[in-house]
């Protein structure tokens, strides 16, 4: 899992950097920001351009996004944004860290893993609040404690043997007894060929693409029912030194997002028009299927705000991280969220 959720799309990367201005004339590391003039809305009247990297390729994740472009909610808190789709180099880390672009979404576990490393990142607001990883099984293995002594294919990204080895333990399997092949990204090709018995997957991508070409073949195992904390997947997140030089940027971006995620929770069909209508070659079944499956994960465990960053799971999530070791010590969740950018 991990950061499989940003290799994709080559080509796309370097013409979306020059489209808002991150790689300037003169080669400088600093993005070119821009300040425009125009009347926003009564909350803001000038308009400083953010751009966000996302974590994949846009989809039904990202509806709440484009809703905010569609009905410029960007543009009434004060920012013009620009999207940065992923390609298979990009590494979203390296530019945040370089000051290539002001912010990125990640999955989690990669900001653990970059905390770790000294990166001085911080998670700003949750784009989704479930876990979306999980282990995709043949049909003929309805618990994951079945599993053992079979192949089971995962990526290679880091949190992937965390994943998997959470999901076995928890439906009190071994997970000493799996044996793992690295597929990379191939989950759907090699479950339908039957070339593994199961594979690390995300429910909402490649469980719902399964369900299309081979219906009631699988069995989907969330990582959330086997022991996993309910946390948040997917995190907009900054330098600490971005967000001490321009706070009212940042506060900017959470809301207008919040403002287009509050819009797709309250009538899906928005968020949906709004994604297609900005994005080319989206099947309009597979957006509507997989926001269906989505909208219960935007919203935090136990009730709340869209966007919430929950200490008590938060917490939860930082000794589930170090238990399964995708980090060697305890994240420090205090320094490594700040909530504090999110509407009151």
């Amino acid at each position: 899992m991990g950061s499989s959720r940003s290799r994709r799309a080559a080509t796309l990367i370097a013409a979306a950097l020059a489209v808002v201005g991150v790689v300037s004339a003169c080669g400088s590391s600093r993005p070119t920001k821009t300040f425009t003039a125009t009347i926003a809305s009564a909350k803001s009247s000038v308009t400083q351009s953010a751009s966000l990297v996302l974590d994949f390729t846009p989809n039904a994740i990202h509806s709440g996004i484009y809703t905010a472009l569609a009905r410029h909610y960007d543009a009434a808190n004060g920012v013009k944004l620009h999207v940065i789709i992923p390609g298979e180099s990009t590494d979203a880390i390296d530019l945040l860290a370089e000051g290539k672009v002001n912010f990125a979404i990640l999955d989690i576990h990669d900001l653990a893993i970059a905390d770790a490393q000294g990166r001085n990142l911080v998670g700003i607001m949750a784009i989704v609040e479930r876990p979306l990883a999980s282990v995709i099984a043949q049909k003929q293995f309805p618990s994951p404690r079945d599993l053992a002594g079979q192949r089971v294919g995962v990526t290679g990204d880091p949190s992937d043997l965390a994943v998997l080895r959470s999901i076995v333990a928890g439906s009190g399997g071994d997970p000493s007894k799996i044996k793992t092949i690295t597929i990379g990204y191939n989950a759907v090709p090699d479950l339908v060929d039957g070339r593994v018995a199961a594979a690390t997957a995300f429910w909402n991508d490649e469980g719902v693409q399964l369900s299309h070409q081979k219906p009631g073949g699988f069995h989907v195992f969330r990582v959330e029912d086997y022991g996993a904390p309910p946390y948040p997947e997917l995190i907009v997140s900054a330098t600490r030194s971005e967000l001490r030089k321009d706070p009212s940027l940042a506060r900017g971006l959470v809301h207008a997002l919040v403002e287009g995620y509050d819009a797709v929770l309250k009538d899906p069909k928005v968020g949906e028009q709004a994604l297609e209508s900005q994005v080319s070659g989206l099947s309009d079944t597979a957006v509507s299927e997989q926001l269906h499956a989505e909208l219960p994960a935007f919203l935090p465990a136990g009730g709340g705000s869209y966007g919430a960053l929950k200490p008590s799971i938060l917490n939860a999530w930082a000794q589930w991280e170090a238990k399964f070791k995708i980090v060697t010590h305890k994240p420090d969740v205090a320094t490594m969220f700040d909530p504090a950018f999110l509407p009151k």
